[in-house]
């Protein structure tokens, strides 16, 4: 193998080895596809199709009934935190084998799933678990490390095979710190597509703006190429106050990217105008951080190049705990 030593050849052959192996036997979902499920569900994500829940919306769709939203496919199966591990599977001697090589540290990195038909209340299901692949080793700004991906295959209980999803995780070596550590790296670009470039431009121009339906004028975020309301492709945009109270909210501690200060609040906002979306809550101790605290945008540009919109707490609020004071 031209420019790897012999010891790093047999490392990365002990990895590869995992490939295709199965992660312990299979599991069955607890509970079959159920509506109660389906409501706590489009109701977080605040998705309003109605072929999910209106039986008579369904029925007159091409679905024909009600059908769960094909994102929740990985929520049938989960265990749980009290689930049993099968001791000695094959994810956990790969992830040992990581470790003791000093790939001690973890970030999921992306997910793919593939629907080969809808699911439907009743449909019960089973998940199949196998390491799809292991990378040679690769740099990255977290450090160096080895991308792991996991393929899982979703059954119901006549054996059909209805959905697929690769799971893709990083075990690395976290970059050095302190007089080792290299020059603080840029903060992760976002994904710009056809469908939020809008949203983007608006952001360099200090400006947050909100898909609205061309149909029905229901107001949507994340941008969408198709209202889940009235399924209408028209749309424009209104500009938003920038206004909002914290709807909920995440101080994460670890692990730590080199590109961000710790602890990152996260927040999920609330718009005035009833949307949401997410960013950092800056400007306030991160243990002041409460759901309903007022925010207000502030437009910063990060790296000295891409600008943001992040959330302060709002300044009238201020004022008005000040003349409470």
């Amino acid at each position: 193998m031209t420019g790897v030593v012999e010891g790093e050849a047999t490392f990365l052959e002990q990895l590869q080895a995992f490939e295709g192996r199965q992660v312990g036997p299979t599991s069955r979902a607890p509970e079959p596809v159920n509506t109660a499920m389906i409501r706590h569900w489009v109701e977080a994500v605040g998705d309003e199709n109605p072929v999910y829940l209106d039986p008579d919306a369904a029925k007159a769709s091409l679905h024909g009934e009600i059908i769960a939203p094909p994102v929740m496919l990985q929520a049938w199966t989960m265990q749980g935190l009290k689930r049993k591990r099968t001791a000695g599977s094959a994810q956990d001697e790969l992830m040992e084998l990581l470790d003791s090589a000093g790939f001690t540290s973890v970030v999921a990195t992306n997910c793919e799933q593939e629907y080969f038909r809808d699911l439907h209340p009743g449909d019960h299901l089973s998940v199949t678990s196998t390491i799809e692949s292991v990378s040679p080793e690769k740099q990255t700004a977290l450090g160096t490390g080895h991308f792991v991906t996991t393929r899982q295959t979703f059954t119901d209980d006549a054996g059909e095979m209805v959905a697929t999803m690769l799971f893709r995780i990083l075990k690395y070596s976290p970059a050095k710190s302190g007089q080792e550590a290299t020059k603080k790296p840029s903060r992760p670009r976002p994904g710009i597509t056809r469908d939020n470039a809008f949203w983007w431009e608006g952001v360099q121009a200090g400006k947050l703006l909100i898909q609205r339906c061309g149909g029905c004028g229901t107001l949507r975020h994340p941008p969408r190429p198709m209202c889940p309301r009235c399924q209408s492709l028209g749309w424009d945009t209104v500009e938003s106050s920038g206004r909002g109270v914290v709807y909920s909210f995440v101080v994460s501690h670890y692990p730590q990217v080199p590109a961000f200060d710790y602890p990152l609040a996260i927040g999920l906002i609330e718009l005035e105008e009833g949307t949401r979306l997410v960013s950092n809550v800056i400007d306030v101790d991160p243990v002041d951080v409460h759901v309903g605290m007022p925010v207000e945008v502030v437009f910063e540009a990060v790296d000295g190049a891409f600008t943001l919109p992040l959330f302060r707490p709002s300044a009238a609020d201020h004022r008005r705990k000040a003349s409470e004071a």
